[in-house]
C-alpha cells in the first residue's frame, strides 16, 4: 500500500505544489465545513490532517483527497441533531463515536468486498441528496449572514428552526450582513478570475483575509467595552495538533448515532469513488475500489480517536490537486502535513475569522454543489429518474438527510430488482434465405422446428417470467406436434437454482413426450451450473451446443442437427463434413 515504485525528484516537486495548493483552500473549508456540522472549527482542521493523510497513505488513487466535505457535514449536522448544541461536552463526544461508526461500517463494507453494490444505487438519488444537501446547506447559514443567533433546538424540523431564527430571532446584524455580501461577491469574482488567468486556487483563503481584514479595521472582531464583538466571529482554535481521544461510548446513543453513521458510510463511499472514478477516466489510472473504499474507513476511524470530523473525497479539492499536476498520494500527506503547519503558526489569527464571511464562503458553496444542467436533464430523462429525485431530495428537506439516503438506496434497489428480472423471450424462424432471424407478423410457422431466444438475468426473481415463455413453448410443441425445440440460451446471465430447476422440468417433460429439446449457444457458467446439479447424468451430450467460436454459431449447429434428424431419423454425426450438405448451413 505504500507510494507508488520508481519516486524521483521531479514526481516529487509536482507533488509538494499540489500539496500547497489544496492546503490552502483545505483549511478556510475546514472550517467552513465544521460550521456546516455544528461543531468546534478546530475538528474540520483536525480532519484535513488526520483523514486526509490516513486516506493518502492507504487510498488506491493518486489524486482523491480525504477530508471534511459538505454533504458530509450536514449528515454529521443531522446525525447530532438529537444531542443539545448547548451541551458541548456531549456533542463533540458525539461527534467522535460517530466518526468511528462510519469508519467501522466502511471497513465492513470492504472487507466484504461489497464495494461493487454502490452501483446499484441510482445517480438519481444522490442528484436528489445533493439537491437537498444545497438547500439545507443555504438556508441553514442565513442566521449566521444576517448575524442572529439560531433559534430552535436539534429535535425541531430544520425548516422549523429556519423559520422560528427569521421571525422570532434578533435584529439583523448590518455588519454581519455586509460582510457575508462581501464574502459571496469577492468568492464569486475571484474564482472567474482564477479560472480566467489561471491563478492558484487560493481564492477562498483570499476572501477570508480580505472580509477579516475588513473586520479587523473597523474594529467589528475586536472586543469592546462590553467584552462581546460587534460581529460573530470564528471559535478560538487552539495552537496544537489533535491529539488522540478515545470517545465515549453512551449504548442510548447508539441507535440514533447508527443510522446516521450508515448513511454517512454509503454517501462517502459513493462520493469518494465516483471522484476518483472520474479523475482515473482522465488519467487511466487503475482504482482498486476496495482498497479505496478500506482507506475510506482507515481515515474516518482513525479520526473518531483523533477528534476529527467525518469526512471523503473531497471533488474540489481532488480536482485542484490534479489540475496542479499531483503525480502520486504523497500530494495529500503535503497538504495535510501544510494544514498542520498553518494551524500551529496562524491558529491565534483564526480567532478574527467572521463567521457572517464563512457564511457567505457557505452560501456560494451551496450554489455549487448542485449541477443544476445534469438536475433538469434528469429530471426529463424518465419517470423512474424523476421520481428518484423528488423523493430524495423532498425526504431530505421534509425530514431530514441521513433518511434520505437510506430511502434513496432502498428505492433504487427496489426498483432495480423488477427491472433485472426482465427476461425477454423471442422467437427465431429459419426465413427462405436460409438466415435465422427473429420472427416477425406474417412469417409462417416451421411444422417441424421452433426456436426460442432467452435473454436476461436467470436468477429468482426471473423466474415468473421463465415459467410463462416456457409455457408457451410447451403450448407451441402440443399445439403444432412440433418434434425439435431449440432453446438459445446465448445471451442469459447467473443462473441459479430455482431458473435452473424449472429449465429442467421443463426438458424431462418434453423428452417424455418424445420432444428433443437442443440447448444452444450454453455460456461456461451455465454449462457449470447445469453439471453442478447432474445434467449430464440424463441429458444427451449431444443436445448441448456450447457457445465455441463465430464462423460456426452454436445456434446453426443446432438448426443443422434437427435438420439432419429430421431428414434422416437414424444415427448420424450432426455436422457431416461431406461439401454436398453446404447448404444445410445457416447464418445467424
Amino acid at each position: 500500500m505504500g507510494l507508488a515504485f520508481h519516486y524521483d525528484p521531479v514526481k516529487g516537486r509536482h507533488d509538494v505544489i499540489a500539496g500547497l495548493t489544496v492546503a490552502a483552500i483545505s483549511f478556510p473549508q475546514a472550517m467552513a465545513y465544521a460550521l456546516i456540522a455544528g461543531v468546534d472549527p478546530r475538528f474540520g482542521v483536525y480532519s484535513a490532517i488526520v483523514v486526509t493523510v490516513v486516506a493518502s497513505i492507504f487510498g488506491s488513487s493518486s489524486h482523491l483527497i480525504n477530508g471534511p466535505t459538505s454533504a458530509i457535514s450536514l449528515l454529521v449536522f443531522t446525525a447530532l441533531a438529537f444531542i443539545d448544541s448547548e451541551n458541548s461536552t456531549e456533542l463533540f463526544e458525539g461527534l467522535f463515536l460517530l466518526a468511528v461508526l462510519v469508519g467501522g461500517f466502511q471497513i465492513v463494507i470492504s472487507l466484504f468486498k461489497l464495494g461493487n453494490l454502490t452501483r446499484y444505487i441510482s445517480e438519481s438519488v444522490i442528484i436528489g441528496f445533493m439537491a437537498a444537501a444545497a438547500f439545507l446547506l443555504a438556508v441553514g447559514q442565513l442566521g449566521n449572514a444576517l448575524g442572529v443567533k439560531d433559534k430552535g433546538n436539534g429535535h425541531m424540523q430544520v425548516l422549523h428552526r429556519v423559520w422560528l431564527t427569521l421571525t422570532r430571532g434578533d435584529h439583523v446584524n448590518y455588519r454581519a450582513l455586509t460582510l457575508s455580501a462581501v464574502a459571496v461577491a469577492l468568492a464569486v469574482i475571484l474564482r472567474r478570475l482564477v479560472q480566467r488567468f489561471r491563478w492558484p486556487q487560493i481564492d477562498m483563503l483570499a476572501v477570508l483575509i480580505v472580509t477579516a481584514l475588513i473586520a479587523y479595521v473597523a474594529g467589528w472582531s475586536v472586543l469592546g467595552a462590553n467584552g462581546r464583538t460587534a460581529v460573530s466571529v470564528a471559535a478560538k482554535i487552539p495552537r496544537s495538533l489533535p491529539a488522540p481521544h478515545i470517545p465515549e461510548v453512551h449504548t442510548d446513543w447508539l441507535p440514533h448515532l447508527s443510522t446516521g453513521a450508515l448513511a454517512i458510510a454509503f454517501v462517502g463511499i459513493i462520493e469518494a469513488l465516483s471522484i476518483a472514478k472520474a479523475i482515473a477516466h482522465q488519467t487511466h489510472q487503475a482504482i482498486d475500489y476496495n482498497r479505496q473504499i478500506m482507506a475510506e474507513g482507515l481515515a474516518n476511524l482513525a479520526g473518531g480517536f483523533f477528534q476529527s470530523l467525518p469526512g471523503s473525497g473531497s471533488l474540489s479539492r481532488s480536482a485542484i490537486n490534479f489540475q496542479s499536476g499531483a503525480r502520486t498520494r504523497f500530494s495529500g500527506i503535503v497538504s495535510a502535513a501544510t494544514v498542520a503547519a498553518a494551524l500551529l503558526l496562524f491558529a491565534p489569527l483564526l480567532r478574527y475569522v467572521p463567521q457572517a464571511a464563512l457564511a457567505g464562503l457557505l452560501l456560494v458553496t451551496a450554489a455549487r454543489l448542485v449541477d443544476f444542467r445534469r438536475l433538469i436533464y434528469t429530471l426529463k430523462a424518465s419517470r423512474y429518474d424523476a421520481g428518484l429525485v423528488l423523493v430524495t431530495a423532498f425526504t431530505g428537506v421534509a425530514i431530514d438527510l441521513d433518511k434520505s439516503v437510506l430511502l434513496g438506496v432502498i428505492l433504487s434497489i427496489l426498483l432495480f430488482v423488477p427491472r433485472a428480472a426482465k427476461l425477454r423471450a423471442t422467437e427465431l424462424i429459419v426465413a427462405p434465405e436460409r438466415v435465422v432471424r427473429e420472427r416477425i407478423p406474417g412469417d409462417p410457422a416451421d411444422p417441424a422446428i421452433v426456436i426460442y431466444d432467452l435473454e436476461g438475468e436467470l436468477f429468482f426473481g426471473a423466474a415468473p417470467e421463465l415459467e410463462r415463455y416456457l409455457s408457451e413453448i410447451d403450448r407451441r410443441i402440443a399445439d403444432d406436434d412440433i418434434a425439435f425445440a431449440v432453446l438459445r440460451l446465448k445471451r442469459v446471465r447467473h443462473p441459479d437454482v430455482v431458473c435452473i430447476e424449472r429449465i429442467e422440468h421443463f426438458l424431462r417433460e418434453q423428452a417424455a413426450r418424445g420432444v428433443t429439446v437442443l440447448l444452444a449457444g450454453v455460456r461456461p457458467d451455465t454449462l457449470g451450473v447445469l453439471n453442478n446439479v447432474g445434467f449430464q447424468r440424463w441429458f444427451p451430450a449431444e443436445h448441448v451446443f456450447p457457445e465455441e467460436d463465430e464462423q460456426y454459431s452454436a445456434t446453426l449447429k443446432a438448426v443443422r442437427y434437427a435438420r439432419n434428424r429430421l431428414a434422416d431419423p437414424g444415427p448420424k454425426h450432426p455436422f457431416p463434413p461431406e461439401p454436398e450438405r453446404a447448404e444445410l448451413y445457416y447464418l445467424v
